[in-house]
């Protein structure tokens, strides 16, 4: 029996108590889940980390007006995300109130922003809203990586509450996906990020529709500071390009795309009109979002740039940096599956060791890749016949990634050193644009 378990009596709550305190609270759904629940295995060590009290987690729905959501102008969207983010908060808050006033303890980590910046660019975010709510049956990802409530569609946001508290009924994922498989999120996504097969590029998603935040301000700073005067500054960044910085610092980060999600015609309070007339959603809602001229920012290299080039001559292609570099090795080695581009990885069939070195560490961190048939493998330790080896010190190895250094330097000073061909790790850093 833990410490918190001998200070605090076990306290026990109907779910549909629960239910109705959230409802009245403010949420248009909501789910009960036990932390034991299967759903969470691979969530519950960071559950715990955050808030050891948890006993049980209650997932809210709050649905957002879906008009806003599918406009071309991104700045009637962006405020309906964040009116709706503000009001996810104040319905948790409120419903944590209402418990501590019962003798129950909770908390609600924020919708969205504010974040644990200090943890950038590894996971921020304290709680992972996504798969609390799939197990609290309130609906199944789609492949474009949205929550899809049976009712409210993809038109949602989510937040969690961590109670101190056993509820005497585990909700059951829903044993139906809503999501129609239509591909409109597939036709939609300005740089390619949602497969049609089902993979995500999370690196497309991440540089272009995040652009200005966490990794993409970083990236505006650095412009900043290397422009020699005013002229080279606007030759690297257009006056509307400040501009829309300037409107993210005062009225809050604003996502550049989300078209996965407006297009999305799943959802019983969203499926009528588009069963009744097909071709007239894609005219009136996924046309507009294809045809805008805007920019869009990709990595120089990537299967992004590739997309927009191809399907989107149009629209503007920005190359920028890629700003999700790693903190440690193995943050490096956890990022490998992020950041993959399989374009690049074309005719590369070969398997690599990497033996990081840390500083302190007695123990190398040490990891096998595959790339074969344009898919990438990371498992730790050494696997199987390596094509090639990389023993590295852990920190210049980082740095070389991330392009702050040289790689000719550290083989001399052997903080870095390569067995196989050279032709080969040159062909598996295309694979990783910087």
């Amino acid at each position: 029996m833990s410490p918190v378990e001998t200070l605090s009596p076990v306290l026990h709550l109907g779910a549909a108590e629960l239910r109705q305190l959230a409802l009245a609270a403010g949420a248009d759904d909501t789910g009960c889940v036990r932390l034991d629940h299967p759903g969470l295995d691979d969530q519950r060590a960071d559950i715990l980390g955050f808030y050891p009290r948890t006993r049980s987690l209650l997932s809210i729905v709050c649905r957002m007006n879906r008009e806003p959501i599918r406009t071309p102008a991104r700045s009637v969207a962006n405020s309906e995300f964040h009116r709706t983010g503000e009001w996810v908060n104040e319905v948790a808050h409120r419903i944590v109130a209402a418990l501590e006033r019962r003798g129950i303890r909770a908390i609600n980590p924020p919708m969205g922003f504010p974040m644990e910046a200090d943890r950038w660019p590894d996971k921020m975010w304290v709680i992972s809203h996504k798969p609390v709510a799939v197990a609290a049956g309130l609906g199944r990802m789609g492949i474009h990586r949205n929550v899809i409530h049976p009712k409210f569609g993809n038109f949602i946001l989510l937040a969690t509450v961590l109670l101190e508290a056993d509820v005497d009924e585990s909700a059951k994922p829903l044993d139906f996906s809503p999501c129609l498989n239509c591909m409109l999120c597939v036709a939609a996504c300005p740089v390619g990020a949602v497969k049609p097969d089902g993979g995500f590029d999370f690196s497309a998603c991440y540089h272009h529709n995040y652009r200005e935040f966490m990794g993409g301000f970083g990236d505006w700073v650095e412009q900043v500071a290397e422009s020699r005067n005013r002229a080279d500054y606007r030759r690297r960044v257009t006056p509307a390009e400040t501009v829309s910085m300037w409107q993210s610092l005062g009225f809050g980060p604003n996502y550049k795309a989300a078209y996965c999600l407006a297009v999305c015609p799943a959802g019983e309070d969203v499926i009528a009109a588009y069963r009744t007339d097909k071709g007239r959603h894609v005219r009136e809602v996924v046309k507009p979002l294809q045809e805008k001229t805007e920019p869009v920012y990709v990595i120089r290299g990537s299967d992004a740039e590739a997309h927009v080039k191809k399907r989107y001559p149009h629209k503007q292609v920005r190359p920028i940096r890629n700003n999700l570099y790693a903190a440690s090795a193995r943050s490096l080695l956890r990022g490998m599956r992020l950041t993959f581009q399989s374009g690049p990885a074309a005719g590369l069939d070969a398997t690599f060791h990497f033996i990081l070195q840390e500083e302190g560490k007695l123990v190398p961190v040490e990891a096998t890749v595959g790339i074969r048939q344009q898919k990438i493998t990371v498992r730790e330790g050494l696997h199987e016949k390596a094509d090639v080896t990389v023993r590295a010190d852990a920190e210049t190895w980082l740095r070389f990634v991330r392009g702050d250094t040289g790689i000719v330097g550290a083989l001399l000073r052997r903080k870095v050193r390569v067995s196989g061909p050279i032709r080969l790790l040159q062909a598996f850093g295309r694979c990783f644009p910087k």
